[in-house]
């Protein structure tokens, strides 16, 4: 098949099931694993049209990832231009300690760009390239969301780390059993673009400029408070040695990627995916290449994060609010 074909026909009379990933270079080859999961486990009845949001993505990777389409999957790229609504989202986070390179940090945002650049969707699945599908992404798509803006699962490591809970009860102002992870959202971009989402944000981020332990994910459980379906853990499932059997989506969140360390719990359906990606032996290799010293670097960032948390869950009062309307 042509690099050049995209697959399937975004006119064709077939309904598209939009999915989004957002990533810079360094993330292609975790996304191509994602991509190669989420292609094996299609209907072969449906249509499905992957769209990555991006800031530049060299011509190498385009075209190992443009290699993983099929016939009922399409890849299409979007690179994100610096319009005012992100060179705001820049440079809050040039301010925020330990950003690193501030424009690959947007791409945390991309994900709320996409309600105002696909006029043509009014509903997607938006998922983090450090996931795994071990089932059809179009079930997840066809999630019933009612009056609701989004649907998201409870964030589990919120309710298992204390600095964590008292973070987000109190820094956040939302009760931790509601506080969602937004790395794998069904979004009704109707709703979205009705609601003014991505201006909003950038409101928020101008007014406060507050320095959040997960400013992305944070902004939308206080601007989505109460519009929230949670989804089931079948959807964005924490890695473990022995998986639910109906797991439909595992999440590699935060650290202890598999790319990274050995012996990771549920490593090997990452290995299996990555397999036929054009990418395994760059994977490999960057195993291979994170040692003990970037381990323990990594290890100083987890503790930091969690003593900040626990700094801010001290606060008496939330650190924002939903502009009153």
């Amino acid at each position: 098949m042509s690099i050049f074909d995209t697959g399937v026909n975004p006119l064709s009379k077939f309904k598209v099931v939009p999915v989004f990933l957002a990533i810079n270079s360094a993330y292609a080859p975790y996304a191509a694993t994602a991509i190669n999961s989420l292609v094996k486990k299609t209907d072969p009845k449906r249509y499905y049209r992957v769209i990555i949001l991006h800031d530049g993505l060299n011509w190498a990777n385009r075209i190992r990832l443009r290699n993983l389409v099929t016939k009922n999957c399409a890849i299409q790229f979007k690179k994100i231009d610096r319009n005012l609504y992100l060179k705001a989202v820049i440079s809050y986070c040039a301010k925020r300690k330990g950003a690193g390179d501030f424009f690959s940090a947007a791409v945390y945002y991309y994900r709320f760009f996409i309600p105002r650049l696909f006029p043509q969707y009014n509903k997607c699945v938006y998922i983090d390239s450090d996931t795994i599908l071990l089932g059809d992404i179009g079930e997840l798509f066809d999630t019933e969301l009612g009056e609701n803006v989004v649907a998201a699962m409870v964030d589990p490591k919120v309710d298992v780390i204390p600095e964590f809970k008292a973070y987000v009860n109190n820094a956040v102002g939302v009760p931790h059993t509601e506080y969602v992870n937004d790395g794998v959202m069904v979004m009704d971009l109707k709703k979205m673009r009705k609601m003014h989402y991505l201006s909003t944000l950038v409101s928020m981020i101008e007014k406060y400029d507050a320095d959040l332990v997960a400013p992305d994910q944070d902004y939308l459980n206080v601007i989505c408070r109460g519009k929230i379906k949670h989804l089931e853990p079948i959807w964005n499932a924490e890695p473990s040695k022995k998986l639910p059997k109906d797991t439909k989506l595992v999440h590699f969140n935060l650290f202890n990627k598999p790319w990274h360390y050995k012996n990771v719990p549920a490593e090997e359906i990452f290995w299996k995916a990555a397999k036929g990606t054009g990418f395994y032996k760059d994977l490999k290799r960057q195993q291979e290449k994170f040692g003990k010293e970037k381990q323990k670097a990594e290890q100083e960032k987890v503790g930091a994060l969690i003593k900040k948390a626990g700094k801010l869950g001290k606060l008496k009062k939330p650190i924002m609010k939903l502009p009153e309307k």
